[in-house]
């Protein structure tokens, strides 16, 4: 193969670790995550700036290798944001094609349309609070299933009522689940719950398990 086609292959990672998956339907599980680095979007909640820039190369065959070494059925592949790197698509293929059960945690603001369809894909919804509301790729929307997951991060009670018009306005309810998840330390948990309870929204709470149980600590 030549050296050309080696770097095809590659991609450049922030950090590979085991934990439990703290968020979607996968939540709970032993998973080995894949945090590739770059990111195009700025959310002003972001929890992992760390992986806007700093990170190493690697060919495909060293990330599926690294991903065996740590032994979970589960993998996330996710950033930053990992659909900016092309050959995330290639990563994506190959992990599902291996076995594992693979999720994927994207901004929602690149086209998700060629992910294989093996893979569960995760899409933030940006609510006006994020500072990035304009970048929510609405085309994306029609590509979804019910294997698939829309995540609103919800800062303020103006943030929940945008997105629950916003549910109602693109009937996201009946093309995949909907999570509704408090930003850490910015919103009550149990405000939000109290809310999603009294309109009776046809959506999943959510909090980060792995806040809960490590607080802020990167790679867990």
């Amino acid at each position: 193969m030549s050296e050309q086609a080696v770097k095809s292959e590659r991609l450049r990672i922030n950090e590979i670790f085991h934990s439990l998956q703290g968020e979607a339907d996968f939540v709970g599980y032993p998973t080995v995550f894949v945090r590739l680095t770059g990111c195009p979007l700025r959310c002003q909640y972001c929890d992992t700036e760390y992986a806007f820039h700093s990170g190493e190369w690697f060919d495909l065959d060293a990330i599926l290798l690294k991903v065996r070494e740590l032994d979970a059925q589960y993998v996330c592949v996710t950033g930053g944001e990992p659909l900016a790197q092309p050959n995330c698509l290639k990563l994506l293929e190959r992990l599902c094609d291996a076995g594992f059960a693979v999720s994927l945690e994207t901004s929602g603001a690149l086209d998700v349309a060629a992910v294989d369809p093996r893979v569960s894909r995760v899409i933030d919804v940006k609510t006006p609070a994020s500072n990035e509301a304009a970048r929510n790729r609405i085309e994306n929307f029609a590509h979804l299933s019910q294997r698939d997951q829309l995540k609103f991060v919800i800062c303020s009670r103006a943030d929940y009522d945008w997105s629950k018009a916003f549910l109602l306005e693109h009937a996201l309810p009946q093309r995949c689940r909907i999570l509704f998840s408090p930003s850490y330390q910015q919103l009550s948990p149990t405000l939000l719950a109290d809310w999603i309870l009294a309109d009776r929204l046809p959506v999943r709470f959510q909090m980060q398990l792995h806040k809960v149980l490590w607080g802020d600590v990167p790679g867990k």
